[in-house]
């Protein structure tokens, strides 16, 4: 039987000193920077004169003989730092039995076993641990490279900017002034407290309260769920495979690459994912049938099997697994910012005979893609399942078995590419293959469009009629120059004479030098025979 939710107001001094606090892996690290710092000093120094102040909510659950902070860390954190600053304020000045009381309450509490003292706020992670309690006994900022931004350097600079700040607002009488910052954070500063009865009902809880912080990202919620659910004493391990997974991914991404990481992940476990059900689904919030989402040890495993070769998707330049040739593919796709095929990249990875599968792959998603459309739902759907297929059958032939399908045929392949408006990226990467005659072309040349929009009138191409023409494959150019001359969008005579000389290696310049006029017709004939370049090159 379930003991029942226990919440009450408490203030801060009640709160402290009956109970020692451990912030778990689980909990996002101490994220608190100056503005947030300065929101809470001036909320508690703006109402120092009042009979009560309330400063939010704490979630706690009972874990040993410390309570876990399931929510409200920064608050309980950054509240034993500016008591550290009164209790040490109180020392330099001399008043012993009121820095004893600060102490006892809120710093230290007694081990009558033992008769030490331990700490009363305690961070899992040992460095940033460390720093904190280096704090609170010393009552110094240690050194620290401050260049890199750490939960440590964070902790320092809270506790020095409330340093500076106690000592302005003590200056005017530090005796009484003293007294009466400790009354105010012990008697007269509240927190609504709730202790659940176990780690599980305290966690759900924390899914969706969120006082005071930043919203949570899927990715704090992934690590939260993932640590909640390992026991005790396999935590501290767990924790740390997460940090060398997720540090992987830079920080500005974190909430979408590397959730994005997780999602394809899952995907050649269990199948298709939306993103927007992936926590529910690895919590097994959402009934997904004929879907097990894999336990946390299992995501761990997972996630560190994979990570090289996901590294190399990203960036492959990057040492690993992956042979030269797939990397290649890899470039390719990158080049057209398809990340939806990363589930089957990573499926194929070990299987016999990995580049037919990345060479129909490569192929299905350029005619796909200008035929038609890769991104609906329904086709990454698709593309999921087939990794999934890929991963239990240990071999390839679950692409052409599920996918066959979405492949146009050539015609209809070279009559789009010939009429359709296309992003610089695409074309880019298609006039590439055509001069390179590879579907893996190097990334060599940078794209021009011959007739330019908003074109002076020496141009014979009409405004109307050049905006339908103006993306499309005929009107593209190959160059070694970054940048077009200014002249060479003057006229076709001038983009001849200055841009001509700069095509890259298989470019048609001797065929563009021949044409008297740029016109539509000149676009459309040099588009029809191009499509039909492409069509050799990807439907060989």
């Amino acid at each position: 039987m379930h003991t029942p939710l226990n919440a009450a107001a408490s203030t801060a001094g009640e709160l402290f000193s009956s109970n020692t606090f451990e912030v778990p892996q689980f909990q996002r690290e101490y994220s608190w920077q100056e503005d947030e710092v300065e929101d809470f000093w001036t909320d508690l120094s703006g109402n120092i004169n009042t009979s009560s102040y309330f400063l939010g909510l704490v979630i706690l659950t009972a874990e040993g003989d410390r309570k876990l902070v399931v929510d409200g860390q920064q608050r309980l954190v950054t509240l034993s730092l500016l008591a550290n600053a009164l209790y040490h304020a109180a020392i330099k000045r001399g008043r012993t039995a009121l820095a004893d009381r600060i102490q006892s309450n809120f710093l230290r509490s007694i081990n009558y076993e033992t008769d030490e003292t331990d700490p009363r706020v305690v961070l899992s992670d040992q460095t940033d641990n460390h720093t904190i309690q280096q704090i609170l006994d010393t009552g110094e900022v240690p050194v620290l490279d401050d260049s890199i931004d750490t939960v440590s350097v964070r902790l320092a600079a809270s506790y020095k900017q409330l340093q500076s700040k106690l000592a302005d607002s003590l200056r005017p009488d530090p005796f009484k002034l003293l007294g009466t910052w400790a009354d105010f954070i012990t008697n007269r500063l509240y927190f609504a407290v709730f202790v659940h009865p176990d780690a599980s009902s305290a966690y759900q809880v924390f899914e969706v309260i969120n006082t005071r912080g930043r919203e949570l990202t899927t990715a704090d919620l992934l690590k939260n769920y993932v640590l909640s659910q390992t026991g005790l004493h396999h935590r501290e391990d767990a924790y740390r495979r997460w940090q060398a997974i997720s540090k992987n991914f830079a920080p500005e991404v974190s909430g979408s690459t590397f959730v994005q990481y997780i999602r394809h992940v899952v995907t050649i476990h269990s199948g298709h994912i939306l993103p927007k059900d992936l926590f529910g689904f690895l919590a097994e919030r959402r009934d997904h049938p004929g879907r097990e989402p894999p336990n946390s040890g299992e995501l761990l495993n997972l996630l560190e099997d994979n990570l090289p070769t996901y590294l190399q998707m990203i960036d492959p330049s990057l040492s690993g697994p992956v042979e030269r040739d797939q990397l290649q593919f890899y470039a390719a796709f990158n080049s057209l910012g398809v990340i939806t095929v990363r589930p089957i990249l990573l499926a194929l990875q070990g299987i016999p005979q990995p580049h037919q599968g990345l060479d129909f792959l490569l192929r299905l998603v350029v005619r796909r893609i200008v035929v038609g459309n890769l991104g609906t739902g329904n086709v990454e759907r698709r593309l999921s399942e087939t990794a999934r297929r890929i991963k239990v059958a240990g071999d390839w032939g679950p692409l052409q078995e599920d996918l066959l399908d979405l492949n146009p045929n050539r015609e209809e392949y070279v009559e789009q590419l010939r009429k359709r408006s296309f992003n610089k990226g695409l074309l880019t990467f298609i006039r590439r293959s055509i001069i390179q005659s590879s579907i893996t072309p190097e990334q060599d040349g940078v794209l021009h469009f011959v007739w330019p929009k908003n074109s002076p009138n020496g141009w014979s191409v009409e405004e109307e009629a050049g905006s339908y023409w103006a993306a499309t494959i005929g009107n593209t150019f190959l160059s070694e120059f970054s940048r077009r001359p200014g002249e060479a969008s003057e006229s076709w005579r001038m983009f001849k004479e200055s841009m001509l000389e700069s095509g890259r290696p298989g470019e048609v310049v001797d065929r563009l030098n021949a044409v008297d006029e740029w016109d539509v017709d000149a676009i459309e004939t040099i588009g029809r025979d191009l499509a039909e370049s492409a069509g050799d090159i990807w439907y060989e």
